[in-house]
């Protein structure tokens, strides 16, 4: 892993960062639950160059709408000399593995770089506030993966195993977020094709945590991760994928399946020791775990559904430059 500062360079720059995929405890982080996830080895790449005016990918008139340069121009970048922003990205837009983050992470990077250097902690904090500010709601967890690599936890239970890494804050609240161990698995992400938009569907989770039944989902939503960090812990593949599918009936129950997704799950079933919604739902994609020795069928099942399947692992490294 690479966990050292962003060094001093300059312009142009160039760097890239990971996706991620949610393995348990999605929605329930954003109020303060246990979260596991890792980052993924798909990537965006981000480059900054010298430029007349602001631009992306070459014209400038979407830069006036893209919610999370603006917002990173307007905290890292105000009032500096304009630049021609490149994105080339392996993630899809809207499928739930942190296509937006990895941008943010690898456009911070940049121009953290660009201004003399950052460090990982401070590129995980700038890099969630420019995020969270563009979509209005949301948790470090994603930006927090393309900032570190590997696998990592959110708000686990105390004395949980895991090497602190940084502490992400907003005005009224505060993750702390861990690497843990890599088991040494193949995850399949497959993306239903069925882009979603992580702000409504976060506030929409979020009435239902408000309501008379909130406080329970909570608890069963951090008991099920923290189960899950155990499992994984003790390289234990089909307790974890169990676990998994008590994740996905919590999602079910407040609200954020769809029969898109549910189909993927049902297609999965014969190759896969447990699958889930991963990230926001109402669309995205879902996770499997494969039963050892099945990846490649797994893969070939969910393709058969019409999905687009991505056989994965953790990312060796965080945001970097290239």
């Amino acid at each position: 892993m690479t966990d050292g500062p962003i060094p001093a360079h300059g312009l142009p720059v160039v760097a890239r960062a990971p996706g991620k995929c949610i393995l348990f405890g999605e929605h329930a982080v954003v109020r303060g639950q246990p979260e596991i996830l890792l980052a993924i080895d798909v990537y965006t790449q981000v480059a900054i160059r010298s430029s007349p005016e602001w631009a992306l990918n070459g014209h400038a008139e979407p830069v006036a709408a893209h919610r999370y340069l603006q917002e990173a121009i307007r905290q890292l970048w105000p009032g500096a000399a304009p630049l021609n922003v490149t994105a080339v990205s392996r993630i899809p837009k809207g499928s739930g593995m942190g296509s937006s983050a990895a941008f943010v992470a690898g456009l911070s990077a940049a121009m953290g770089a660009a201004n003399g250097g950052i460090d990982r902690a401070t590129l995980a904090q700038q890099s969630f506030a420019i995020e969270r500010n563009a979509q209005g709601v949301g948790s470090p967890g994603d930006t927090s993966a393309a900032a570190a690599g590997g696998y990592l936890t959110l708000n686990t239970e105390v004395g949980a195993v895991g090497e602190p890494l940084w502490t992400v804050e907003s005005a009224r609240e505060r993750w702390v977020v861990r690497r843990i161990a890599d088991p040494g698995w193949v995850w399949v992400v497959a993306y239903s094709g069925l882009p979603k938009d992580t702000g409504p569907k976060v506030r929409a989770v979020g009435e239902r945590f408000s309501s008379p039944e909130g406080p329970e989902l909570l608890r069963r939503f951090a008991e099920v991760a923290n189960a899950g960090l155990r499992a994984m812990a003790r390289d234990d593949g089909p307790d974890t994928g169990r676990l998994l599918e008590e994740n996905q009936e919590l999602l079910r129950q407040v609200g954020v399946s769809h029969p898109r997704l549910e189909a993927l799950l049902e297609a999965a079933r014969p190759s896969a020791l447990g699958a889930k919604v991963t990230g926001a739902g109402g669309g995205g994609s879902i996770v499997a775990l494969p039963k050892p020795g099945q990846e490649t069928d797994l893969v070939r099942r969910l393709a058969r559904a019409g999905a687009v399947p991505f056989a994965v692992g953790p990312a060796p490294r965080g945001v970097e430059l290239i």
